[in-house]
């Protein structure tokens, strides 16, 4: 066993003990942080395996901007920081589907490949990438596009609950006492200057 194959396999324990406490915890940030240190150790696993351009884009579009967007979507749609009872929930079900979806691959690897040795494919490049994403792969990479912006505009209205509410102008801002679509503040009484000092 190599230092490469030590490093790979150290990576690897990382990715996934990071993963296991992203679906773990009861903190929302929490897990969007854990969610970092996850992609963070693939992208180590894509450094070590030799695909550097891989590696960078895990880093600038996964870590950059995915992780940054649910981040977003927290503060602009005010869930709970703290801890959440919703998130606490039995984790057997996640557990089970989680190991069939590991454990099932790996055995039809197992059982495909034994232990003959294959070799490492031709190094890939900016161009060849390109050319499979904007040919072979645009169209879901379109729709991957459209999804993301339609999940940036769904955080956008639940973060505005007084979007389509009767009486109310969402371009007038917060609803304040005496401004259309805020609390009508009660009449005070006139009282005349000379009767201030003379009341008990």
């Amino acid at each position: 066993m190599t230092g490469a194959d030590v490093l790979l396999l150290a990576l690897g324990a990382v990715a996934v003990g990071a993963g296991a406490l992203v679906v773990g915890t009861r903190h929302l940030v929490r897990a969007g942080l854990w969610l970092v240190v996850c992609l963070g150790a693939l992208a180590g696993d894509y450094l070590v395996l030799g695909a550097e351009l891989l590696a960078w884009v895990q880093v600038l579009i996964y870590v950059g901007a995915v992780v940054v967007l649910l981040l977003f979507a927290v503060m602009l749609t005010r869930a709970p920081i703290g801890p959440s009872d919703d998130l606490d929930r039995p984790g057997w079900p996640a557990a089970l589907i989680g190991a069939g979806s590991g454990l099932g691959p790996a055995v039809l690897l197992v059982d495909a490949f034994r232990w003959s040795r294959v070799g490492p494919p031709a190094t890939g490049t900016a161009e060849r990438l390109g050319e499979q994403v904007f040919r072979s792969w645009v169209l879901p990479f379109e729709v991957l596009s459209v999804l993301l912006l339609a999940a940036l505009v769904g955080a956008i209205v639940l973060s505005r609950p007084d979007i389509g509410r009767p009486g109310v102008n969402p371009a007038a801002g917060p609803a304040r006492p005496g401004r259309p679509g805020g609390p009508v503040e009660p009449a005070r009484p006139v009282v005349a200057a000379g009767d201030e000092g003379g009341r008990a």
